[in-house]
């Protein structure tokens, strides 16, 4: 139990991902914390809830293997990433077609190649896939400090401008940007849309073995016993010390703030409350799996509210049965009333198959899932508001698990040069992906 005599040199309040790498990062250095989390469960919004042998993600964020930070954060080194299979399924007027694998000009090619064997095909000539292959080789392979001097637009303004055929983007591009940002206008900045790009072209796309609540927990579990307390509501914050309705005043010599960006803004007065894009996950069980693998499956055509939907349960077997499959959707935006009749329908076109045996298991909606990064976007928003008095989370750096980490590292790194410690990981490069 915690008490008014309890102290920590530093009060983390929020257990989500940002939170935790900041926690990890400030015990290395030998200094002692204290994470609050008002939640029965750390993760915030990554976390997962199980039903009928089923896990099933509240967000269901797709991770990419070139994040730095899930190879750099201490606790993490262990998760098993499940990666989809090799580039992506698009559906496009009537049509299945497979991409090829990113992270080459081989592989650029060779996703320019099958887009042209589409229907009225978004890449119609040699010229055209021989753009999308050098457009898609060279972001991997462009230094990270060129990318972001490049102009800032919105993305799909940027890629508009880039030379390629507009049905190579409205095919290809835009749908798969839609999916890694969550945002289905793309006025997200050109500079964030190109570092998503960048990091699919040099990784593999994935989800954690498990559910996205094993990223927290793993975190969680290899800190220092008794850091993390959950069930704890905060009710103020200053400099020295929070005020918690379960147990009073608790002293500390510096105050990380690592809550979703609302909850910031109503605990410290005068922080930036962004626009959110609303995310809703509908997961389905199958008595059979639809004949695509583990591929994400993306909505090129924009006549639904789906975005991209994939057999979870083939992509990683541990999140379903042995009997039957586990089938996640993805809607972006406001959701119809008539939600799961709309999604039901769009799911038996794009995956060729009846959709009328599926069972609904859960529906997951967050109108504030993902901070809006709309130009002008700064990617790395001061995390010291002054010194004892920090902010941290994907709201300060890029909406993205790679962002939240990282904001999480950039937080801890200042909180210790305030304290005059050296940190033991050396300098803070900026990350290859965000």
């Amino acid at each position: 139990m915690l008490s008014t005599a309890h102290h920590a040199d530093v009060v983390i309040v929020g257990a989500g991902l940002a939170g935790l790498s900041a926690a990890h990062r400030l015990t290395s250095a030998g200094v002692t914390v204290t994470v609050l989390e008002a939640a029965p469960e750390p993760g915030g919004r990554m976390s997962t809830t199980s039903a009928d042998g089923f896990r099933l993600d509240r967000i269901g964020q797709i991770l990419c293997t070139s994040y730095p930070e899930l190879r750099h954060t201490p606790g993490l080194g262990e998760v098993e990433l499940r990666p989809f299979s090799p580039g992506v399924l698009v559906h496009s007027e009537g049509r299945q077609f497979r991409t090829g694998e990113p992270g080459s000009a081989r592989g650029a090619l060779t996703a320019a190649r099958a887009l042209a064997s589409a229907p009225r095909a978004p890449i119609n000539n040699t010229l055209d896939r021989a753009r999308l292959g050098t457009a898609l080789t060279r972001l991997a392979a462009t230094p990270l400090s060129r990318l972001l001097a490049r102009p800032e637009q919105p993305a799909l303004a940027a890629l508009r401008e880039r030379g390629l055929p507009p049905r190579t983007i409205d095919g290809f591009l835009r749908p798969l940007l839609s999916a890694l940002l969550c945002d289905p206008a793309l006025t997200t900045s050109s500079r964030c849309a190109d570092l998503a790009l960048r990091g699919y072209a040099q990784g593999r796309l994935a989800i954690p073995a498990g559910g996205a609540a094993v990223l927290p927990e793993r975190l969680a579990a290899t800190l220092p016993a008794g850091t993390v307390r959950t069930g704890v509501r905060v009710k103020s914050v200053a400099i020295n010390s929070v005020v918690t309705e379960e147990h009073g005043e608790l002293a500390c010599r510096a105050l990380l703030l690592a809550t979703g960006a609302r909850a910031a803004a109503e605990l410290m007065p005068g922080l930036r409350v962004p626009a959110f894009h609303p995310v809703t996950v509908l997961h389905h069980a199958a008595p059979e799996p639809p004949p695509t693998g583990p591929a994400l499956l993306l909505d090129a055509d924009r006549t639904s509210p789906v975005s991209h939907t994939a057999v979870v349960s083939a992509v990683d077997p541990s999140r379903a049965p042995g009997d039957r499959a586990l089938i996640s959707t993805t809607v972006l935006g406001t959701p119809p009333d008539d939600l799961d009749r709309t999604v039901r329908a769009r799911l038996a076109t794009l995956y060729g198959t009846p959709t009328d045996t599926w069972e609904l298991l859960a529906v997951h909606h967050d109108p504030e899932a993902v901070p809006a990064m709309n130009p002008p976007h700064d990617l790395r928003r001061p995390v010291r508001v002054l010194a004892g008095l920090y902010v941290c989370g994907d709201h300060r750096d890029t909406s993205t698990v790679q962002g939240a980490l990282f904001s999480g590292r950039r937080a801890a790194l200042e909180i210790l040069q305030d304290f005059g410690i050296k940190p033991g990981y050396g300098a803070l490069p900026v990350p290859a992906a965000a």
